[in-house]
């Protein structure tokens, strides 16, 4: 599988990346999922301290673990959960971030994490103590190099800007082209985007019927009259959906989500398909290139 440089650093991730959000919930389960993953070339695995609060990084890091090294290993911070009150709170501060990390490198038994990043922000919070936090735990060896996960330009823009950081994990697919306005600036910075949610909740599958509803700003109607127009010209549509986000430079990974093996070899024939998918412009010519609206 092709890599491809994350941001200006020296790490490279494959392509197809694995979003570990989706996993089953046991290491029995899971196994095949991760394991597959790795027998077909991934090496950019992708988790969070908030999935199924912290059991979906014990288990990815118990199945990683004989392979911490040929694999890169991404999770995320900045979440608190309040038992008995609320459940998930923003907290971004230097403290939780240092302690989130402590216990992430505890779930996913490894002593370092290639990318460590921040999951959200706003345009409130610490900025200048976030970086000086993330910029200490690289110097301390704790993490190789950070990013973010948002979809706000006001908070994005200035965070890569003013940091070293080299991701930002951003929605993106043919059904959802927001972050596309981004992406030379995003670029500019030295950042990669890694995108996820690039088959549009399965809108963008050989499965397409059964999952016709409201997106984004298409009605179901209209993107009944899109994708039939797209399966026509293109044929396979997930193929598509893979092309279609790996033709940015910017891009260096889509984030792919897997249940059961069955599912993780379904998007790797469409990755080997959207090969030979190089003229999209039908795409720009029927899709709607929408823009955010908030948090600009």
């Amino acid at each position: 599988m092709k890599k491809r440089a994350l941001g200006n650093s020296s790490i490279e991730i494959t392509e197809l990346s694995l979003g570990c959000m989706s996993l089953p919930t046991t290491i029995e389960d899971a196994k095949p999922v991760i394991y597959s993953a790795i027998d077909y070339g991934i090496n950019y695995f992708d988790t969070a301290d908030l999935y199924d609060h912290g059991m979906n990084e014990e288990i990815v890091g118990e199945l990683l673990k004989p392979h911490r090294n040929e694999i890169v290993l991404a999770t995320k911070v900045g979440n608190r959960w309040n038992t008995g009150e609320n459940g998930w709170s923003w907290d971004p501060s230097p403290s939780h971030i240092e302690n989130g990390l402590k216990e992430s490198l505890r779930r996913l038994k490894t002593d370092y994490i290639d990318v460590y990043q921040l999951h959200g922000g706003t345009i409130n919070d610490p900025w200048d103590d976030i970086i000086e936090t993330f910029e200490q735990l690289k110097e301390q060896g704790y993490i190789r190099e950070y990013g973010i996960s948002s979809i706000r330009p006001n908070v994005f823009t200035s965070f890569l800007k003013n940091s070293n950081a080299i991701s930002n994990m951003m929605q993106y697919n043919i059904l959802d082209r927001r972050a596309e306005e981004w992406f030379e600036q995003i670029a500019s910075a030295g950042t990669s985007v890694v995108t996820r949610g690039s088959i549009a909740k399965g809108i963008l599958t050989s499965d397409w019927k059964n999952r016709i509803q409201n997106y984004m700003s298409y009605s179901s109607e209209e993107l009944q009259q899109v994708i039939q127009s797209l399966e026509s010209h293109y044929e396979d549509i997930h193929a598509l959906a893979f092309a279609f986000n790996l033709k940015h430079p910017v891009v260096a990974s889509t984030v792919i989500g897997a249940r059961n093996k069955e599912q993780l070899e379904q998007n790797i024939k469409a990755y080997e398909k959207a090969q030979g998918i190089t003229d999209l412009s039908f795409v720009n010519q029927i899709t709607k290139k929408d823009v955010y609206t908030d948090h600009r």
